[in-house]
């Protein structure tokens, strides 16, 4: 069970990302502020959820949430500063979009480049405890996934449609066979 807040005061955003793992395309990551009340049966770390959860989900975190924002770190910035730091600038630029101000970020992992002006807790596993992180990783999740179906069309033959852009076997035997697209992250070596 999701805990509803970490402050039962404070105006809390929870934040995560998706993509981190991925050999191509964006890390994507959310912020969201929700109803202190909200409750949904199905929500939780979107790992745990299948796509048609997450989908079911996604509108209905979009319309009940306070705020909620997602932005978009591409892969040419995360060869350019590396994966970690660009994970951490989508969560600023995501909570930067935010329309109100939250007073506490609840960030997923046990690292975080701090936000100025907002305190923030880093709550390991914390998209499978708290609703916000879990909304966060719902809605980072979705749009990342969405994003990536549409750049199929344009590179049918890794796959993206099916693998969003990670290292699975058939993706990875494509880039060996085909060589990188632009949307690649050219640092991220392959490993069998």
């Amino acid at each position: 069970m999701l805990a509803p807040y970490f402050h039962n005061i404070l105006i809390e955003a929870g934040c995560d990302e998706a993509g981190r793992g991925c050999l191509a395309g964006p890390v994507t990551a959310a912020a969201v502020i929700l109803p202190k009340d909200f409750h949904h049966p199905l929500l939780n770390d979107s790992k745990q959820l299948n796509e048609s959860e997450r989908t079911l989900l996604r509108p209905i975190i979009e319309e009940h949430a306070l705020s909620w924002a997602v932005a978009f770190v591409d892969n040419h910035e995360i060869d350019r500063i590396n994966i970690l730091k660009a994970s951490f600038k989508a969560m600023h630029l995501a909570i930067e979009q935010l329309k109100i101000i939250p007073e506490l970020l609840l960030i997923d992992g046990n690292r975080f480049a701090p936000y100025f002006g907002i305190p923030h807790e880093c709550i390991i596993q914390g998209d499978g405890k708290y609703a916000a992180i879990a909304a966060a990783s719902v809605l980072a999740k979705t749009h990342r996934d969405v994003f990536m179906e549409e750049l199929h069309s344009v590179h049918e033959d890794y796959n993206w449609k099916q693998n969003k852009g990670y290292p699975t076997p058939f993706h990875k035997s494509k880039v060996r066979e085909l060589g990188h697209t632009p949307y690649h992250r050219i640092t991220f070596k392959i490993k069998d």
